[in-house]
């Protein structure tokens, strides 16, 4: 099935949300999960039925060297 951005996380039958083992435990996590498509969907843990953002695997394999680089390392300082 092919997901739009903003499609509510519940609706992405059999997904398998997971979070980073880095996260803290309160509630304040980004989880993601494979797509069929080879896509990403990606959710806040405070709202798991919310809206989740759908990446292609080319947009998440961007994000992810950009992060592994440290280009975003200012947003959250």
């Amino acid at each position: 099935m092919d997901f739009r951005n903003g499609v509510g996380a519940q609706e992405i039958a059999g997904a398998e949300w997971f979070k980073s083992s880095a996260s803290e435990g309160v509630g304040n996590c980004v989880e993601v999960a494979e797509l069929a498509s080879g896509g990403v969907a990606m959710r806040n843990s405070r709202d798991a039925s919310g809206p989740a953002l759908i990446f292609t695997a080319d947009e998440m394999r961007a994000f992810l060297i950009g992060a592994k680089t440290g280009e975003f390392d200012g947003l959250c300082d």
